[in-house]
């Protein structure tokens, strides 16, 4: 045999190994892809799947996408806290990740004429800062509500009175 046929046959028989292992890794991530664990946190935002009952609490995660217990992650709160502890803590956040302003170009030396670069933010996080606020503060506005509603079965009974 001769040297370029040799060379021929090995590029040959690698690039069908190479075919096969291409197809078979291909095959698996679709049947990765369709498959969810049970108990997969990657695959769920937020919990959001989970809040599948009428409770006003599920409808919140739902609406919001993210459950009160990452929200307060997020805003590094503890459970309770008020509303003061929360907007304190959302604009630190939202200022650190916000655009940095953009430094004076100098007008001499060895960087003059060229453009500074671009200041970089957080867009991503600042949407996710924004959104754990509001569902802190739509969980504080259910409370509230809740809060001041009396119940309605003892205060329809004390106005009825005897037939």
């Amino acid at each position: 045999m001769s040297a370029p046929k040799i060379i021929i046959q090995i590029l040959l028989t690698g690039a069908q190994i190479f075919g096969k292992a291409l197809f078979e890794a291909g095959k698996q991530a679709a049947k990765n892809a369709k498959h969810t664990p049970q108990g997969a946190v990657g695959s769920d935002i937020a919990g959001v799947r989970n809040a599948t009952s009428g409770s006003l609490t599920d409808k919140l995660t739902r609406e919001h996408r993210m459950t009160l217990d990452e929200a307060h992650l997020i805003l590094n709160l503890k459970q309770g806290e008020t509303l003061e502890n929360v907007l304190k803590n959302y604009e630190h956040l939202f200022k650190v990740n916000g655009p940095r302003p953009a430094p004076d170009p100098p007008t001499t030396g060895t960087r003059a004429g060229k453009q500074p670069s671009p200041p970089t933010h957080s867009h991503y996080l600042q949407s996710k800062i924004v959104r754990a606020r509001e569902r802190i503060e739509a969980e504080m506005r259910v409370v509230k509500e809740e809060d001041s509603t009396p119940p309605s079965g003892s205060a329809q009974a004390n106005t009825e009175g005897p037939s």
